[in-house]
């Protein structure tokens, strides 16, 4: 695929980005890998890519049981990073990045991984991104499972929306701790769901209670089954669902973009 930005040489690269099974065949998430390469690349960041070396995680094997696949497709996925010689790897997917850092390390990992939303966090913090405010348009934010209450990571998604929408950012009644699941969990994304309402049509009539013409999400799962409880509970409000690094994207000072 286009990653929409240059590959940078192992050697001379910052961070291996880790572009996940979802980005790589389904083209709306394809969106948010483009938007998040050029993010970083905005903030002078050089990114490695796997391309066809990069294998699937194996998270959705894990949850539905098949943990032979999954100890295969870590101990490749290792073999592969170790090739390259990668020792700092980023990615937008909350799942590949739950997997990454806190599973393969029993198979003998030893990368830094981290989240898109923590770099781009730190990387406004440091001043090496410039955000233009858009406070004519309230957001929320939904916390992706495998990002806040996995990981712990709730301040970082905050400070990222707040420098971009203000005093126009709103919680949901559920978030931080709190935050409701948007269905995708446990490998349910690949289920046909059998509930009257489902998981992420709730979700999206939560945030639309609270005035938000934007939900931001951490996870192309929670995108994907956000704009689908879109589609149900809210097909006529004009409700857009962004990952943050689009948002950021969109963004970006004149000055920074490149």
């Amino acid at each position: 695929m286009d990653y929409g930005a240059e590959d940078a040489a192992l050697t001379s690269c910052d961070w291996v980005y880790w572009m996940g099974c979802a980005a790589s065949y389904d083209p709306r998430v394809a969106v948010i890998a483009r938007a998040t390469a050029k993010v970083l690349g905005a903030a002078g960041l050089r990114l490695h890519f796997l391309g066809a070396e990069e294998a699937c995680t194996g998270d959705a094997a894990r949850r539905l049981g098949e943990e032979g696949l999954f100890q295969q497709l870590a101990l490749q996925n290792i073999e592969t990073l170790r090739r390259h010689g990668a020792q700092r790897i980023v990615t937008h997917c909350a799942h590949c990045f739950h997997v990454l850092k806190n599973e393969y390390p029993r198979f003998g990992a030893e990368f830094e991984v981290m989240h898109h939303v923590e770099l781009i966090a730190n990387l406004l913090e440091q001043g090496r991104i410039r955000l233009r405010r858009d406070g004519s348009v309230p957001a929320t934010l939904h916390d992706s499972c495998y990002v806040g209450r996995y990981n712990r990571i709730f301040d970082a998604p905050r400070a990222v929306l707040r420098a971009v929408y203000g005093d126009d950012f709103v919680e949901m009644p559920r978030h931080g701790e709190s935050s409701f699941c948007c269905g995708a969990g446990g490998a349910n994304y690949w289920y046909d769901v059998t509930k009257e309402i489902p998981a992420g049509a709730l979700r999206v009539k939560e945030a639309v209670g609270t005035g938000a013409r934007v939900i931001a999400a951490e996870c192309p799962f929670c995108v994907k089954m956000l704009e689908q409880g879109a589609q149900t509970a809210a097909p006529d409000s004009g409700l857009q669902i962004k990952d943050i690094a689009e948002i950021v994207a969109e963004a970006l000072d004149d000055g920074n973009a490149r």
